[in-house]
């Protein structure tokens, strides 16, 4: 069994597991966000063809459409993030400064 690095819990909620891996989250046509130990943010960087060049570069990506995970396009998820937040992605508002909020300051 391979070993994920990160959970999903409920319908649209993603936690983020272990520190030493990045989260790519993919989502349709949106752009791509990126989830570390330090936060969350739009990605910039080019997007890892394998499976394998992302554990390369410690990066593991996240099809939210695929059946392993929420198994549909969402419009809003929330993701419990190593930095002892909660943050919603609200792609509705792509490209705005609601894009990515912080929903809790403390989940823990």
């Amino acid at each position: 069994m391979i070993e994920k690095n990160f959970i999903t819990s409920g319908r649209n909620t993603l936690i983020h597991k272990i520190k030493k891996f990045d989260l790519l989250i993919v989502n349709g046509d949106h752009p791509v966000v990126i989830v570390s130990h330090r936060g969350i943010g739009v990605y910039k960087g080019a997007m890892p063809s394998k499976r394998s060049e992302a554990k390369k570069a410690y990066q593991e990506v996240i099809d939210i459409s695929s059946i392993d995970v929420f198994g549909e396009e969402k419009t809003l998820v929330f993701i419990q993030a190593l930095d002892n937040k909660e943050y919603k992605l609200d792609y509705s508002k792509v490209g705005t400064a609601s894009f990515i909020k912080v929903h809790q300051d403390n989940y823990i």
